[in-house]
């Protein structure tokens, strides 16, 4: 059974979904733009028969609190330090990611502050390699050396109900796959007071993601983790060569390739759930290890 909690963290209202054994190893999942834990409400009952399972909302997103920009700072590194205290004030000392889209910036950033912490990992259509960026990028690109002159565009190009929709069904050429609700409740999101500058200050931000590719490539090729990539190969953003770039980080990555969109799981939630699940047995030994060792 999936508990919805909150939990105070650096003075901010932190919501988070969570099932399974707490006395299992634990698996964090960490969404996307501009989704929040809901994302993971098919995953979660499949990984908790075997896993503590918790899925956080980020500041800003979901239920957690959303704080003006005046007062809280929306970048990458600050939502990974809120996460990490996060994870300690919950006392989760080990753990394997799943990480989605933002997720990858943050849990990246996680794993570098902690390498000692990371079980394994688990991307599904999040990027840390410049060749992993699609036509998309062209836009928001030009947002991130010109802020005022683009932010037309840029809204347009990531916030907008064509964007929240397109971000949805990608490329695949059975839209009648995609419950509607997904793009619109995201918009109804968006539209929420302050949620655009929220969203737009983060995504400005999101240019020190690009520019930190080689030190997760470094993590990568140093601390080797067992690796699963999940991709949805319909992304309009993300393309395929951002899944296989990982191989050349750690070769043995397991990587499938799904007839699926940037959110895999709108179309192949089964999927997408037994692969994780079977990989994550084949690390539950060395998750356990891990935390009786205390490393």
């Amino acid at each position: 059974m999936t508990r919805y909690r909150t939990v105070n963290v650096q003075g901010l209202n932190i919501f988070y979904r969570e099932a399974g054994d707490s006395h299992a190893p634990a698996v964090l999942l960490l969404h996307g733009f501009p989704s929040s834990s809901r994302m993971y409400d098919k995953l979660m009952p499949v990984l908790a028969q075997r896993f503590h399972v918790i899925a956080p909302d980020y500041p800003g997103f979901g239920h957690s609190d959303a704080p003006p920009p005046e007062t809280f700072a929306y970048t990458f590194d600050h939502l990974a330090a809120v996460i990490d205290a996060f994870t300690q004030q919950l006392g989760i000392q080990h753990y394997a990611l799943f990480v989605q889209d933002y997720g990858g910036p943050v849990g990246f950033r996680l794993a570098q502050m902690h390498p000692e912490r990371i079980a394994a990992i688990v991307v599904q259509n999040a990027v840390a390699h410049e060749e992993g960026l699609g036509p998309l990028w062209t836009t928001r690109r030009q947002y991130w050396a010109n802020r005022e002159a683009y932010a037309d565009k840029l809204r347009a190009n990531l916030i907008s109900l064509e964007a929240a929709k397109q971000r949805h069904v990608g490329t695949d050429p059975d839209p009648s796959l995609y419950d509607p609700d997904a793009w619109t409740d995201e918009f109804a999101f968006l539209s929420r007071p302050g949620e655009g500058r929220i969203q737009e200050d983060l995504f400005y931000d999101y240019r020190t993601n690009v520019a930190s590719y080689p030190a997760w490539q470094a993590y990568l090729k140093q601390h080797h983790p067992p690796m699963l990539v999940v991709w949805g190969k319909y992304d309009p953003s993300f393309t395929v060569a951002g899944a296989s770039a990982y191989q050349k980080d750690v070769p043995d990555a397991e990587v499938h390739i799904l007839d699926a969109g940037h959110f895999a799981m709108d179309t192949k939630a089964q999927e997408v759930a037994d692969l994780t699940l079977q990989f994550l047995n084949r690390q539950r030994d060395h998750m356990v290890r891990m935390a009786g060792e205390g490393r």
